[in-house]
C-alpha cells in the first residue's frame, strides 16, 4: 500500500467516525445538549440518559455503522490493509472528534463495528465477551474495559494477527477513554444497571 493510500485512508475514517451522531440526534429530538448530563458523553449510553431508548439505540448503531462502512468502503477501495486502517482511525474520530475539540465517546460500540467490517467472528466473541461482564457486574464502563483487554488476545489465538494488532492499538484507546471510570470502579462508586440515579 503506497503512502497516500495510508493518509486517504487515514483521514477518510477519522472523518466518519469523528460524525457525533448522540449529540446531533439528541439536539434535534428537542433533549438539548448531551453533554450537559450525566457522564458528559456523547455516546448511546449517556443519550439513554435522556429517556430516549429510541435515540440511544439509534446513536448506538449508527456509531458502530459509520466505522463498519470506514473500513469496509476502504478495503473496496484500496485494499483489506486500508479497511483496518480507516476502521481503527473511525474509532479514534469518535473519541476524539475535531468538532468538539477533541472530546468524544469511550469507543465501545465503534469498537464492534470495526470488528463486525474486519472479522465478524470475533465481533461475535466480543459481544460475548461485553454482555457476560455486564451480566456479572451490571457495570457497562466494566464490560466495555474487560472486552477491549480481552479481544486483543482472542484475535491473536485466531490467527488474525493485523486485527489482533489493531485490537491492541483500538484497546489502549478505549480503556484510555474509561479512566475516570477505573477510578471509580476501583473506588466502588461506579453506577450500575438499576440503580436509580445512574
Amino acid at each position: 500500500m503506497i503512502n497516500i493510500e495510508i493518509l486517504i485512508s487515514l483521514l477518510g475514517g477519522y472523518l466518519l467516525g469523528s460524525i457525533p451522531f448522540g449529540l446531533l440526534l439528541a439536539r434535534m429530538a428537542g433533549q438539548g445538549d448531551i453533554r450537559k448530563i450525566g457522564s458528559g458523553n456523547i455516546g448511546a449510553t449517556n443519550v439513554l440518559r435522556t429517556g430516549r431508548k429510541d435515540l440511544a439505540v439509534l446513536t448506538l448503531l449508527l456509531d458502530a455503522g459509520k466505522a463498519g462502512v470506514a473500513a469496509l468502503i476502504f478495503a473496496a477501495v484500496f485494499a483489506s490493509p486500508a479497511g483496518l486502517i480507516a476502521g481503527g482511525a473511525a474509532l479514534i474520530g469518535h473519541c476524539y472528534p475535531v468538532w468538539l475539540k477533541f472530546k468524544g465517546g469511550k469507543g465501545v460500540a465503534t469498537y464492534f463495528g470495526v470488528l463486525l467490517a474486519v472479522y465478524w467472528p470475533l465481533a461475535l466473541l466480543a459481544g460475548a465477551l461485553w454482555l457476560m461482564s455486564v451480566f456479572v457486574s451490571r457495570m457497562v464502563s466494566l464490560a466495555g474495559i474487560s472486552m477491549a483487554a480481552c479481544v486483543p488476545v482472542a484475535a491473536y489465538f485466531m490467527g488474525a494477527q493485523r486485527v489482533a494488532v489493531l485490537c491492541l492499538v483500538l484497546g489502549v484507546v478505549i480503556i484510555l477513554r474509561h479512566r475516570e471510570n477505573i477510578t471509580r470502579i476501583l473506588a466502588g462508586t461506579e453506577p450500575k444497571i438499576g440503580d436509580k440515579n445512574p
